[in-house]
């Protein structure tokens, strides 16, 4: 289990990734976040949609309603604003990811961090 402060701003990083390919509405969104990161950075609605209304709030993400279908659903979508703070976001993710792996901290080799003087 990741601790919740650590998946914080991973998750905020991970639905402005999503929505860059497209609108999709909260529990689609969900269930990519469950799907794609194997379970990492799973949340539930009630942390969605908070986060969500952060992002709109923020002008990062724009919605609309969308009740052609059986039921009424809200979509959301990346705005400039968003496309240019994921650009952002992404270097520094890069960024860490790159410093985390110097140190050894990769996928391939696992922790490997001397202990002692």
């Amino acid at each position: 289990m990741i601790e919740r402060e650590f998946l914080r701003g991973a998750g905020v990083v991970a639905v402005l990734k999503l929505l860059e390919r497209g609108e999709m509405y909260g529990y689609e969104i969900v269930e990519a976040l469950e799907k794609r990161t194997d379970g990492v950075l799973a949340m539930g609605q009630s942390t969605l949609y908070p986060m969500l209304y952060n992002l709109e709030a923020k002008g990062l993400v724009a919605s609309r309603w969308d009740e052609a279908g059986a039921r009424p659903r809200k979509y959301y979508r990346l705005t400039t604003d968003g496309r240019k703070r994921l650009a952002e976001d992404a270097r520094t993710w890069h960024r860490l990811t790159t410093a985390m792996g110097a140190l050894g901290l990769t996928r391939a080799s696992g922790p490997r961090l001397a202990v002692g003087p």
